[in-house]
């Protein structure tokens, strides 16, 4: 199927300069492409994957994609999508999360293939080495105050203000498609729909410069959003992180699990790379047996071996049937500080700790006497164990690889001690 063909239908074309040009373009050449990442943070996040991910599907279809990590632009701060000045940081930090995002983009491209290699970039290379004049002469005369007051990322800030430095970002991204131009005969420009000002203006730039036979072109992805009306990307008011430091692979892959029924073959279409066949048929169980979550374990399982890989694949699924089943024993300590990273933790320095001594002094029970009633009525499990024995006390064999212990109070009230 034409590259194009398959895009519309994962509704992955938000915007196109030119769709007749563009279409015959990518059928009889090998196209450069090039989306640019600017270092905000010293890790991708998954709003960042469907720009990703379109790189991957240009190279897969034959194309040359260039991963353009803006060492310069990130000094700057892009003001689309943004009510406030951005904090600006340090030349060293944002060099330092140039490396970390260059490795996450290497996960996801090919750039030893001898057919189409990915490229690296990164804009301060040629940035830096201006100097004000010359990006005042050959760059800044290009611009009409009027053409760069109309942008959406500018006249949404006029109100509430907007600085010299981030009101001129638009000029240095349309710099970055010059010289990508120029040098690498970039040909097409991917980004997300809050960058479209700032496409054009790049295309804009390429026309006075070159000429109108210079062809180039822009494409924009769609704003991803959630049908309950909140944010995504987040997971419990926390960003979510392709850094398994950040947010392990148990949380990603349950923030996937977790999509809801009505945006979960849209989400299917954009971050997988299942045939049209595949995601039809998940559509169809979706509406005849939602029960079953189908479509949400085809969507948890491929985008999670995709980020962390197989085996983080797997630990995560094993986390999820072991909370599942309550069967906590099964679980490698490294599986535990994955699975019960963010619920309430104690560390314990008696190694011959009662039961409901340990109860109160984790505060898992607010007394003696309520941890007698919570253990006699059978609401206190031990690593997925239930424990009614009042003078029970904690051996090695509840200390899973002499780490951790997991205490559950009632059916869903999780607890972590952590032995010392």
């Amino acid at each position: 199927m034409e590259l194009l063909e398959d895009l519309q239908f994962r509704g992955l074309i938000n915007q196109m300069t030119d769709e007749e040009g563009l279409r015959k373009l990518l059928n009889e050449e090998k196209v450069k492409l090039y989306v640019g990442f600017d270092p905000t943070a010293d890790s991708l996040h998954i709003g960042h994957l469907l720009p990703i991910l379109m790189l991957r599907r240009f190279q897969l279809a034959g194309h040359q994609p260039v991963a353009l990590v803006g060492g310069a632009t990130g000094l700057i701060g892009d003001p689309s999508g943004r009510k406030t000045e951005r904090t600006l940081n340090s030349v060293e930090v944002v060099a330092g999360w140039v490396k970390s995002i260059q490795n996450q983009l290497s996960q996801f491209l090919d750039f030893d293939t001898n057919e189409n290699p990915a490229i690296m970039a990164n804009n301060y290379d040629w940035i830096s080495k201006m100097d004000v004049i010359s990006f005042l002469r050959d760059v800044g005369k290009h611009f009409g105050l009027n053409y760069m007051l109309a942008k959406d990322s500018v006249q949404s800030r006029l109100e509430t203000g907007i600085s010299f430095t981030e009101f001129s970002y638009q000029i240095l991204q349309s710099l970055d498609f010059l010289k990508l131009y120029e040098t690498e005969n970039v040909r097409l420009q991917v980004g997300g729909s809050d960058q479209w000002g700032n496409i054009t203006a790049g295309l804009e730039l390429i026309r006075k410069t070159k000429g109108d036979d210079a062809k180039a072109f822009g494409l924009t992805v769609p704003l991803v959003t959630k049908a309950d009306g909140t944010k995504f990307g987040k997971s419990e008011g926390n960003a979510v992180w392709l850094d398994p430091e950040k947010t392990t692979p148990y949380e990603f892959y349950q923030f996937w699990i977790n999509t809801d029924d009505r945006d979960v073959v849209k989400y299917l279409k954009y971050f997988t790379f299942l045939s049209h066949e595949e995601i039809l048929e998940l559509e169809k169980a979706t509406e005849e047996v939602p029960e079953k979550r189908l479509a949400q374990k085809a969507l948890a399982e491929d985008v999670t071996k995709l980020v962390h890989g197989e085996e983080a694949l797997q630990q995560a699924i094993r986390i999820s049937d072991a909370l599942f089943n309550g069967e906590i024993r099964e679980l490698s300590a490294t599986e535990i500080e994955q699975g019960f990273k963010d619920v309430p933790s104690y560390i314990n320095n008696d190694e011959t700790i009662g039961l409901v001594d340990l109860l109160v002094n984790a505060k898992i029970s607010p007394s003696k006497r309520q941890a007698r009633e919570d253990i006699q009525n059978g609401a206190i499990y031990i690593n997925g164990d239930r424990k009614t024995d009042l003078q029970y006390i904690l051996s090695s064999e509840d200390k899973i690889e002499g780490k951790y212990t997991v205490i559950r109070r009632g059916k869903k009230k999780y607890f972590l001690i952590k032995h010392s």
